[in-house]
């Protein structure tokens, strides 16, 4: 995935969790159906452009992105003006479980509006979800974001918009130290979502 992108780390990875996930998202105006087909577009996992598209149910994506049967599964998101949001479950080898969004064949305001959707979404689950890195333009994007987020054991040469780490990681990590930021229970938030005093 390149250019702007929104990625959520999450323990405990489920069929409910993926139905609430897209539940959300649909209340908010982010569907899996694209708004004149309804079709829903499952694509062949791998290197951009994508391979294979495949038409599933809801039901077929919801289980699919439940990870039950697979360890990563992209697919495609809509919003109502027709432009695409190529997202990917995935669980990784230590077993957390990585949301991934595209966000660069968005207009600025749907750019704005699917990521308060996905904060929003991914919020309601907090418990689940260890941290999460918002960056609109894609700048950070060869930053290793799980290693930062869940290990604490990596470094970032690239600010992104906004990053939420649990307090553990913050207080380890040197790069986030005397920078600003609100707790926001489980999490520690840096960056643009951070209010001005």
């Amino acid at each position: 995935m390149s250019d702007g992108f929104f990625y959520s780390y999450h323990v405990g990875w489920s069929r409910p969790d993926a139905e609430s996930l897209l539940a959300d998202l649909e209340a908010a105006g982010v569907c899996p159906a694209h708004p004149a087909t309804r079709r829903i577009t499952l694509l062949s996992p791998g290197a951009a452009p994508p391979g294979t598209q495949s038409w599933v149910t809801r039901d077929q994506l919801v289980l699919l992105a439940g990870l039950q049967r697979l360890d990563q599964v992209d697919f495609l998101l809509w919003v109502s003006s027709g432009a695409e949001i190529p997202a990917r479950v995935r669980r990784t080898d230590d077993g957390t479980v990585a949301l991934q969004f595209a966000l660069g064949a968005l207009s600025r305001d749907e750019r704005e509006a699917v990521v308060r959707a996905i904060r929003e979404a991914i919020g309601r689950a907090s418990v689940l979800c260890i941290g999460f890195v918002v960056d609109r333009e894609g700048a950070s994007a060869a930053t290793d974001w799980r290693g930062f987020i869940v290990k604490g054991s990596v470094y970032f040469d690239c600010w992104p918009d906004t990053l939420a780490v649990r307090s553990e990681v913050a207080s380890m990590q040197p790069q986030l130290f005397g920078v600003g930021s609100f707790e926001q229970s489980p999490w520690v938030v840096y960056g643009s979502e951070v209010p001005s005093r």
